[in-house]
C-alpha cells in the first residue's frame, strides 16, 4: 500500500508552528514497516517564504503539488484577510477532484474564499471568528470548538488544535491505535473530540479601579464559604446597590458573576493540582456539591470535571486517586 500523500500549503507569511504539525505527526505513522504518509510543503511562489516569526523558509515546491495529493492542508497565515487567489484557485480545483481539504487556524479563510465552506460547519481561531463570520455569512461557523469535519472538509481552530485535527485524520485513515501511538511518540494528548471547547472563555475584563479591591481579596480568601451579595456588601461597608455599581465599574461584571468565575477557576486549579474527590473540590471552591461542580465546569470548558482532570492534571499518574463517580 502506497503512502497517503499530504500537500501542506504555506500562505505568506506562514505560521511555522502550523507547518511543523503535519510533518511531526504524519511523519510518525508507520504501517507494516513503511511510512503511512508522504508530506510535501508547497507554496504559490517557490523559494523563500516569509513566516509570522520574521524568518524566511525555503519552500521548493509549487501549487502543482496539490495535483498528486490525497489530502490538502492549508496552514495559517499572518495575513488571513487577504487570501491568495492562486491558493484559492488551487484548493478549489483540488476539492473538485475529490481530495480531502483541511485548514489549520486562519487557513480557513482560504477555504471560505474558495467557496468550500458554503453551507457547511467550520471553525477558525477564536480571535478571528467574528471576522470570518462577517465576511462569509454562508459558513456555519462553530466559534468555540477545536476542529470540525463536514464531509471532506476539515477546519481546526488555532495553534495546538491543529494537532488534534491531524490526529483525527490519522485515526480516520489508520485507526485509533495508530493515532494514539503517534500521540504518545509526539508527547501530546490522545485524540480529543472536535467539539471540545478552545478553553478561551471568560477572561474577565481588566480591573479599572481599587475601591473594591479589599472585598475582592476577602472573597478570594473565603471562596469555600457560601458568600452572598449581602455578605460582600457588608464586608465592604456599603449597600448592595452601591457595591454592585462600583464592582461593575471596576470589573466589568456583577459581583456574583465575578464570584462564580473565581469559584470555577479555583475548581479548575484543584482539578489540575490535587487528587481531591469531586465533592471535596466542590466544597473547597464554594460550589457546594459535585453535581453543581459538574454543571459549572461543563458549561465553562465543555468537559466534565473528571475529563478536565484527566486532560490537564499536572500530577504524575503514580499515586493518583480514582475520580469520584459523580463527575
Amino acid at each position: 500500500m502506497s503512502a497517503h500523500r499530504v500537500a501542506v500549503v504555506a500562505p505568506s507569511p506562514v505560521s511555522m508552528f502550523n507547518l511543523a504539525i503535519p510533518e511531526m505527526l504524519f511523519g510518525k505513522v508507520v504501517t507494516d514497516g513503511r511510512p503511512g504518509y508522504e508530506v510535501l510543503v508547497c507554496t504559490a511562489d517557490p523559494g523563500p517564504v516569509p513566516t509570522t516569526g520574521g524568518l524566511d523558509l525555503h519552500v521548493p515546491h509549487g501549487l502543482d503539488a496539490l495535483e498528486d495529493a490525497d489530502t490538502v492542508i492549508v496552514a495559517g497565515t499572518g495575513a488571513p484577510f487577504e487570501p491568495d487567489p492562486r491558493i484559492v484557485a488551487a484548493v478549489r480545483a483540488a476539492a473538485a477532484c475529490g481530495k480531502r481539504i483541511a485548514s489549520l487556524c486562519t487557513g480557513a479563510f482560504q477555504l471560505a474564499e474558495a467557496g468550500l465552506l458554503h453551507g457547511r460547519r467550520a471553525t477558525t481561531y477564536w480571535e478571528h471568528a467574528d471576522e470570518l463570520r462577517r465576511r462569509y455569512p454562508q459558513v456555519d461557523l462553530q466559534g468555540d470548538v477545536l476542529y470540525v469535519q463536514d464531509g471532506p472538509y476539515l477546519t481546526a481552530s488555532g495553534y495546538a488544535a491543529g494537532i488534534d485535527l491531524c490526529l483525527h485524520v490519522i485515526r480516520t485513515d489508520y485507526g485509533a491505535a495508530v493515532a494514539n501511538r503517534v500521540a504518545r511518540l509526539a508527547l501530546v494528548a490522545p485524540v480529543r473530540p472536535g467539539g471540545q471547547t478552545q478553553f478561551t472563555q471568560t477572561p474577565l475584563p481588566p480591573e479599572r479601579g481599587t475601591a473594591c479591591a479589599d472585598v475582592r481579596g476577602w472573597a478570594m480568601r473565603n471562596l469555600d464559604k457560601p458568600l452572598t451579595l449581602t455578605d460582600l456588601a457588608r464586608h465592604a461597608g456599603v449597600s448592595v446597590r452601591t457595591l454592585t455599581r462600583r464592582f461593575h465599574a471596576e470589573s466589568g461584571v456583577s459581583p456574583l458573576q465575578w464570584l462564580l468565575h473565581q469559584r470555577v477557576e479555583r475548581a479548575k486549579e484543584l482539578l489540575e493540582t490535587t487528587t481531591l474527590p469531586m465533592d471535596q473540590v466542590a466544597r473547597a471552591c464554594g460550589l457546594g456539591t459535585a453535581d453543581s461542580l459538574r454543571a459549572h465546569v461543563l458549561r465553562r470548558t465543555g468537559l466534565t470535571p473528571s475529563a478536565y482532570r484527566a486532560q490537564f492534571s499536572r500530577l504524575g499518574t503514580a499515586g493518583r486517586e480514582a475520580p469520584s463517580s459523580v463527575a
